[in-house]
């Protein structure tokens, strides 16, 4: 592919965290820097212990494939390959292939004189991950805590967690993050049918502009956040929106070990009810 002419803007020296001029290059169209190779080496490392976990198992089903994590037996001490070890390295090649990409966005901000707000919002969905794989797990004491690389296995796993605390679903946390990812998509949908409404106007018409789309909201709905409001606003609710599931699993089970209905009891016992 040949270099468009905006790429010249960002093609230049600099902005490295690590390596310096030496990670300092391209491939093609893609920057790749220290970081970009870290990322290559733990994707690819960890995509082959997948195959060979998945290789070791009774099928090859898509659907079937299970890399699980070790016993409860081994705590946080290391397992045999066969018996979870490939699972815990899968997970620490995956955090750093996520981190790794994380800090290679960085470099590419770095480059073209913007702020990293792009990397800040991939790190929230690291730490999702990073809770369910390691924090959670080594609060209660065992990687076995871990989800399941796997598909039916992994939905297996989340119905199992959420029946272990009855109705998972009365976790505060969990209630705020999922009202904030159905706002997100709720708030993002209402601005993309915006633009598409002012940029398709009937056949003869010019095309609308910021004026009409403030207009249209101030008379629907009172107010009119923005062009840029909205995307800060999205930008905001799904970050929280990562943030708050974390959260969510990591109260159950290091911090809260009963149903969660029963958390609800002090609701009961306020003196306004009596």
């Amino acid at each position: 592919m040949s270099m468009l002419s905006f790429e010249r803007r960002y093609r230049v020296r600099g902005g490295t965290l690590v390596g310096g001029d030496l990670f300092d290059f391209w491939i093609g169209p893609f920057y790749v820097g220290f970081f970009g190779v870290t990322t290559a080496f733990c994707a690819v490392t960890g995509t082959l212990l997948l195959i060979y976990g998945a290789a070791l198992g009774p099928t090859w089903n898509l659907w079937q494939i299970n890399v699980a994590p070790p016993d409860l037996k081994y705590g946080l001490g290391f397992a045999p390959m066969r018996e979870g070890g490939i699972w815990q390295w899968v997970t620490i090649l995956a955090t750093g292939a996520f981190v790794s990409w994380a800090l290679r966005e960085v470099e590419i901000c770095r480059k073209l004189g913007i702020g990293i707000h792009v990397p800040v919002a991939f790190g929230a969905a690291i730490v999702a991950y990073v809770t369910l794989e390691v924090v959670r797990p080594v609060l209660m004491g065992a990687w076995g805590h871990g989800f399941p690389y796997g598909i039916y296995s992994h939905l297996d796993w989340v119905s199992n967690v959420g029946y272990q605390y009855l109705h998972f679903h009365y976790n505060p946390a969990h209630m705020i993050a999922v009202s904030l990812f159905f706002t997100t998509t709720m708030a993002l949908g209402l601005h993309s049918s915006l633009i598409l409404s002012v940029s398709n106007p009937p056949r003869g018409e010019p095309v609308r502009g910021a004026e009409h789309e403030n207009t249209f909201y101030r008379d629907a709905v009172g107010y009119s956040i923005g062009a840029l409001g909205i995307h800060r606003l999205g930008y905001l609710i799904s970050v929280n929106a990562a943030l708050f599931s974390a959260l969510c699993i990591v109260l159950s089970g290091p911090f809260w070990t009963k149903g969660w209905p029963e958390w609800w009891s002090w609701w009961l016992n306020i003196p306004v009810w009596k």
